[in-house]
């Protein structure tokens, strides 16, 4: 049975190629978090919140499966 929670498979697959409709999926589903790592005093710092995404998205293109 299938985890709900967890991002399928095949989203991050297509994700690691490249595909922007993946990539973005993977991003909506860590926005939470990355707000939550972005508040300083109470607010959402939008710098900190930029760095996060494009270090997320940075890393899903860089990141390949072993074979």
């Amino acid at each position: 049975m299938r985890n709900k929670k967890l991002i399928p498979f095949e989203v991050i697959q297509r994700a690691v190629a490249g595909e922007p409709e993946a990539v973005d999926a993977v991003l909506r589903y860590y926005n939470a978090h990355i707000k939550y790592l972005s508040m300083y005093k109470g607010h959402i710092n939008d710098d900190t919140q930029d760095r996060l995404k494009a270090r997320l998205t940075e890393s899903i293109l860089k990141f390949r499966f072993d074979r």
